[in-house]
């Protein structure tokens, strides 16, 4: 059964009549009335009384009600298909305003205009009324935002991963010549196109440190203790096709404390540290790019990057246990496409989850890994690629250290096999570069942890063959396409 089967019947129209001039007729009629009622209910105005952001915040109600009923069909499609699905994620989503794209999405531009104009308005002031979603930079969250634009026209299956920032990384003005940086609060006046889903929330776990133990079965186990928790809250918005009813979804996290008020402490005076753990913790999902030429922003980077992705694949399997009982078929169900190296830690990640918490063996975990994962890199230079301290992933992520290591020593026994001898070739191919402060690798975690490796255009995709991973490249040439 398609989406639209599940959107309601077609507006009755009287024998005789034209049909598609009727139905724009009753589709404009309907919008006119659904705005001035959020105008009223919503905005609590007198549509007389109604300012432009007044209009936006009742143009997008109205629209999101539409959405909505699009959203909710196309779920239970994909539910009832049981279809295999993207999950994209993405560090970024540059996705711009959606008040316009979503009027000429679903032809409701030109009724827009006209209703904005019955009211002395023009349509381009009320849609300069919404705030550009602080949630990218550039090239890397605008192509992830047009993707998912085209797997939602495609109608193709599809969700967005990523964060719910607070603020972006800054708005710029320029004054006297001068470009003057400003903090980026983009929410300021809320967000009419997202829905909290408190029941979704998911617990993600840092610090502390792994013991061994042996099961019933006499396997040997390890368990991850002593952890700091934090709380990732998901916010849904929807991707709406151009002129299809599929309408897929964006879930964006963010973090919240498991306790936001330490009472004894505040009964104590020490008002900063009743509230200590909640401002420590939101900080992760406060800002796009914290900088991080401190340690302290070193950490609060990794921090962002294993907060969304333990989230996502957490989601992941919640939706993947809904339907099936056996992880071998995770691969047939879901595509995690890795959008650079950001969210790179997925695939030590997947393995945890799939060894520690779901108890496979390591090579059968490997081998869903492998065939569930796909990474596309955006940057050719070597100095640019992500690399974290082992000692920052020790303190932060133990058993993910834990498990990187026994990816890397695996990888690097099938690299000697291929070329016995060659020590040289073992340190360059090496996830774990060596030195005096040994490094993490995380283009080089991707790459051996995914099916497939792209770069964003044919020749970006011919370099990384033969300038940035030759020696992979070399490896597996059926791994790497465009």
């Amino acid at each position: 059964m398609t989406v639209a089967s599940r959107l309601e019947a077609p507006i009755p129209v009287p024998e005789g009549a034209a049909d598609s001039g009727l139905r724009q007729v009753k589709s404009d009629t309907d919008f006119r009335a659904a705005v001035a009622r959020h105008v009223r209910n919503t905005c609590a105005k007198e549509i007389r009384d109604a300012s432009p952001l007044d209009f936006y915040n009742a143009f997008a109600h109205t629209v999101r009600d539409r959405l909505v009923h699009r959203w909710l069909a196309t779920q239970r499609t994909h539910l009832e298909e049981d279809v295999k699905r993207v999950a994209y994620f993405s560090s970024e989503f540059l996705t711009g305003r959606s008040l316009g794209l979503c009027l000429m999405n679903m032809d409701l531009y030109d009724a827009a205009v006209v209703l904005a104009a019955d009211h002395g308005l023009d349509l381009g002031e009320i849609l300069e009324c919404e705030g550009d979603p602080g949630l990218g930079n550039g090239g890397l969250g605008r192509l992830a935002a047009c993707f998912m634009d085209s797997l939602a026209t495609l109608e193709l299956p599809a969700i967005g991963y990523g964060i719910r920032y607070d603020f972006g990384m800054f708005e710029q003005k320029i004054e006297g010549g001068r470009q003057l940086e400003q903090h980026d609060n983009w929410l300021r006046h809320g967000n009419a196109w997202e829905l909290p889903r408190h029941e979704d929330a998911q617990t993600v776990r840092f610090g502390g440190r792994v013991i061994f133990y042996h099961d019933r079965e006499g396997t040997l186990r390890a368990e991850w203790v002593d952890t700091r928790a934090v709380v990732g809250v998901p916010y849904d918005s929807f991707i709406v096709g151009h002129r299809t009813d599929t309408a897929n979804t964006l879930r964006l996290w963010s973090a919240r404390a498991t306790r936001d008020f330490d009472l004894q402490f505040f009964n104590e005076g020490d008002f900063r540290r009743a509230v200590e753990e909640k401002i420590d913790t939101e900080n992760i999902s406060k800002v796009l790019y914290p900088n991080d030429q401190s340690e302290e922003g070193k950490e609060l980077r990794l921090k962002q990057q294993y907060f969304f992705v333990a989230c996502s694949i957490a989601d992941i399997i919640r939706r993947f246990k809904q339907r099936h009982t056996s992880f071998e078929t995770l691969p047939d169900k879901f595509a995690i496409q890795l959008n650079d190296t950001h969210p790179s830690i997925a695939v030590a990640e997947l393995m945890r989850v799939l060894i520690d918490e779901e108890g496979l063996e390591w090579d059968a975990a490997w081998s869903i890994t492998e065939r569930t994962i796909a990474y596309t890199n955006h940057t050719l230079l070597p100095e640019a690629l992500e690399r974290w301290s082992v000692a920052l992933f020790e303190r932060l992520l133990p058993r993910h250290l834990q498990i990187i290591y026994e990816i890397n020593q695996r990888f690097l026994w099938q690299v000697q096999r291929r070329w016995p001898g060659d020590d040289a070739r073992l340190e360059r191919m090496s996830i774990v570069e060596e030195g005096a402060r040994k490094h993490v690798r995380m283009a080089h975690l991707a790459t051996v942890g995914s099916h497939s490796v792209n770069g964003v255009a044919q020749l970006h995709s011919d370099l990384i063959k033969s300038d940035l991973l030759p020696e992979f490249y070399e490896l597996w040439p059926e791994r790497f396409n465009n």
